[in-house]
């Protein structure tokens, strides 16, 4: 192989992250190398890179390997001891173009390939500036990194750092390259994104920031956040819900669960009624906005009663599209300490909880039969919705928006009739 290629893992961040490590590391002059973003949100992530690091190993033999990404800084000493990696970088130094010049020998000790920081020591996020997001009709920017907020069963705040936030201008131009180049529609991403601009001068909100790209970014025709803490949303937030039409109707809310209890002992600040009255009111002034979102099935201490109320909670929410995450005790957080459940209820509930899902997206995909929509065709062929669900792209071309009337669905996705090209 020649250049450098990036093996992207977990979430958009990581996604737009990568498209600076390919500049930073061409920067740098790196050739024949593959570079590994890792996540650390559950063990099976960290798990699946270790795999395919391995397996790039086998496959490129006379390839350096570099590991960064979270599952790189909360277990660098890991990483560095496994004989196919050449260096472990941290999040923050894999966005620098030093980090990728003067490369140890192969077969150094793990010591001489660690250049990993304390992450809680870095106090601000530079503005990365990137032209493209690789493979993607959509693009991602960066508005906030880390996150201040401990909850119990979560290890990405020590692979991310505190929260720290983008200028708001440097948001604003970023957005507006990518929309010289093409892009149509950008989707706001952090790790807390919700929290964004608390330690900006005059602490402007995520609403405010998203308002600021519409003014100023015209050529903008869809905008959206990625996922969110709805209980940090401000009354910026709500007026683009209710009267932005720019401003896409569809939320990814960050739950977790939905009893008071297991919420109270994830370190949540939110209730179950918070949630149920949130999602209310966003339906109230925008009816045609859907909802994802992530819930943990098996958390440490959950009875039959409370994962219960977790079920009960995606179904009185209308949740479209249902993440579900099986409890996954990470070393060194505080839920890894609590009475755990067996292995075997946890994963039997966490199917139970993703059919709950299943049928909530199929009465999501019943309820759309008929309606008129307007789709951008991904490069996958489909394409998506307004309230980002997913469409036969009717065999246009990537990037094309298009209005369709829903004839109905298979099962996964709406099936369409083409009405006209839209501007």
């Amino acid at each position: 192989m020649s250049g450098v290629d990036v093996i992207t893992f977990g979430c958009r961040l990581n996604t737009y992250e990568s498209e600076v490590i390919k500049a930073e590391a061409g920067k740098a002059g790196l050739n024949n190398a593959l570079v590994f973003n890792t996540c650390a949100v559950t063990g099976e992530a960290v798990r699946q890179a270790r795999q395919a690091i391995r397996r790039a190993r086998r496959e490129n033999p006379e390839s350096r390997i570099i590991v960064t990404g979270c599952a790189a800084q909360t277990e660098a000493a890991s990483f560095a001891g496994m004989p196919e990696v050449d260096l472990v970088l941290g999040n923050e130094e894999k966005l620098k173009s030093n980090s990728y010049r003067k490369l140890p020998d192969f077969g150094v000790g793990a010591s001489e390939k660690l250049r990993v920081n304390d992450i809680m020591s870095v106090t601000e996020t530079a503005p990365q500036m990137v032209r493209l997001i690789d493979g993607h009709v959509r693009a991602f920017i960066q508005v906030q990194n880390g996150c201040d907020h401990r909850c119990t069963f979560c290890i990405i705040p020590y692979g991310r750092g505190n929260s720290r936030s983008v200028p708001m201008g440097a948001v604003v131009d970023q957005a507006r390259m990518l929309a010289e180049n093409g892009y149509r529609e950008i989707v706001l991403t952090g790790v807390d994104a919700t929290s964004y601009g608390g330690d900006l001068p005059g602490a402007p909100s995520l609403g405010q920031l998203a308002k600021a790209i519409l003014k100023h970014v015209p050529e903008i025709s869809r905008l959206r956040l990625s996922s969110i803490d709805s209980i940090e949303a401000d009354d910026h937030l709500w007026d683009l819900i209710a009267d932005e039409p720019r401003f896409m109707p569809h939320l990814h809310l960050s739950l977790q669960h939905g009893d008071n209890m297991i919420l109270k002992r994830m370190k949540r600040r939110h209730a179950r009624e918070d949630a149920i009255a949130f999602t209310r009111r966003a339906r109230e002034l925008r009816p045609d906005i859907s909802f994802g979102a992530d819930i943990i099935a098996g958390f440490p201490t959950e009875t039959e009663e409370m994962f219960g109320n977790a079920v009960a909670l995606a179904e009185e929410c209308g949740i479209a599209k249902l993440h579900v995450f099986p409890f996954s005790p990470r070393e060194g957080t505080p839920a890894a300490r609590m009475p755990q459940l067996d292995r075997g209820l946890v994963k039997e509930r966490a199917a139970r909880l993703r059919a709950a899902g299943e049928r909530l997206h199929a009465a999501h995909l019943a309820a759309m039969a008929g309606s008129v929509q307007r789709i951008l065709v991904e490069n996958t062929g489909l394409a998506h919705t307004e309230n980002f669900t997913l469409v036969d792209g009717l065999g246009l071309p990537p990037r094309t928006f298009a209005d369709v009337r829903i004839a109905g669905d298979n099962g996964k996705y709406l099936t369409a009739e083409f009405l006209r090209e839209a501007a």
